[in-house]
Formats: structure tokens, sequence, C-alpha cells
């Protein structure tokens, strides 16, 4: 093998590298446009977390607020709501799991289910934020309502307790509990 013959074999795989590596990069070029638009708009993303100001949520009232395109119930209870929720933790609970993005895998207990306060305060059960959307066809439940005192579902009966759990009816899940905290003493982030 002449040293001329060598030489011609290194540029020969040179050229192919080159064009394989142009290929790639072009290929690269026209797929990237592809997988990009598939990610979240920047207004989506700006939505993606919200902050909420509860300083004008007395006891027994209800903050509803529109988060990711959905209802979001905010309750600040009573003592009376949250005894009668603690009081229906033995009862037979449709759904035994708490639902809550906060606390994943805890049972359905009300303590399980509510919102701790600012500043790693005891939990006194006062807060309870969720998904107001129903777990059977997705209509939105109505609140002060039902055989249990909740939410009631009017589109096909499904009856929530004060601690936002299924009780009766054909829905098949607790409403659930969104990511959320307190960031001061009257603001709630979700997301």
């Amino acid at each position: 093998m002449s040293h001329a013959e060598d030489h011609e074999g290194t540029r020969r795989d040179f050229l192919y590298y080159a064009t394989a590596g142009a290929g790639a990069v072009t290929a690269g070029a026209a797929v990237w446009p592809l997988v990009n638009q598939m990610n979240p708009s920047a207004d989506v993303q700006a939505l993606s977390s919200i902050r909420v100001d509860v300083s004008g949520v007395e006891p027994g009232s209800q903050l509803t607020v529109k988060w990711l395109g959905k209802p979001v119930f905010i309750r600040r209870r009573t003592q009376e709501e949250i005894a009668a929720a603690r009081a229906d933790d033995n009862a037979a609970l449709p759904d035994p799991d708490a639902r809550n993005a906060n606390n994943p895998g805890a049972d359905g207990g009300d303590g399980n289910r509510t919102l701790p306060p600012f500043g790693g305060a005891e939990d006194t059960g006062e807060w309870l934020v969720m998904i107001g959307v129903c777990t059977h066809l997705g209509c939105v439940p109505l609140g002060d309502a039902g055989d249990f005192g909740g939410w009631f579902c009017p589109c096909h009966g499904s009856h929530y307790d004060t601690s936002g759990r299924i009780r009766k009816g054909p829905a098949p899940e607790n409403l659930p509990v969104p990511v959320a905290a307190f960031v001061d003493e009257s603001t709630i982030k979700l997301g």
C-alpha cells in the first residue's frame, strides 16, 4: 500500500463523516421547531402558578378562583364544619385516599386534606383548597349543599362532605387538592 492510497482513504473517510455530520445538523434544525411547538406557551407557563389574596375570606365563606382553566374552591371553614368533617373520618368513605397533591398517598382523613397556615403553625383545619370539578363527569359542584353540608353536584347527584370527600352518588373520587401553600398570612400560592 502506497502512501498516496492511505492518504486517499483518509480523505474519503473525512468526506463521509463531514457529510453525515452536516446531514445530522440539518435534520436536527428541521425537527427542532416541530418539537419546540409542543412546549407550553408563555401565557400557559405564566398561569401555572398564581397567588391568591385570602385576607377577605371570612370563616364559613368560600372564594372561587380560576387556575389552569379550572375552578378552585378556597374555603375558610367554621369550627362546626371542621368538627363535622373530623367526625366523618371514621365513616365508610367511598374514596379512602386524601387526593392531596401536597400529601400524596395519605388517607382521606380531614387533617390530610387541609392547608396548614403560614409559618409552620399547627394545622387547625380552617383552610380547605380543592379543584372544584366533580370527579364523575366534570360538572362544578355547588357549595353549602347536599346531604353532608359540603358540596353537591346537580348534574348527577354526587354529595361531598365539608372536607370535599365523596359520600354519596356516582363520583368515584374525592375533590382533588392541588399543590398549594401559604406564602404569607394572607396569600395562598397555587401551583
